[in-house]
């Protein structure tokens, strides 16, 4: 999994995906500080994130293996909005 910030939303009103109300997002990579990567996704959000938020994507086969994305095209979804972030004992990340 690789951790990212939510920082805007994909509109597209024509797509092949079969995913009824599929709501895309436009995700950055960050580190599990929260510090920018530089790197963009469009990820299926299934968890309900919103802007700013952290979140957890898997990408790949992963990504493919709930129930809504099964045998779609889909190649990032996000699976988790990120709380917290322990490092041996102390705390880096916090929502």
């Amino acid at each position: 999994m690789i951790f990212a910030q939510v920082v805007g939303t994909v509109v597209a009103t024509r797509r092949e995906d079969g995913i009824s109300g599929a709501k895309y997002l436009l995700v950055e990579e960050c580190t599990h500080q929260g510090e920018s990567r530089g790197r963009h996704h469009v990820a299926l959000d299934v968890v309900d994130a919103g802007e700013g938020e952290m979140v957890m994507i898997a990408q790949g086969s992963s990504c493919r293996q709930t129930s809504l994305s099964e045998r779609k095209p889909v190649d990032a979804l996000i699976c988790g909005i990120v709380d917290l972030v322990d490092e041996q004992g102390r705390i880096v990340y916090r929502k």
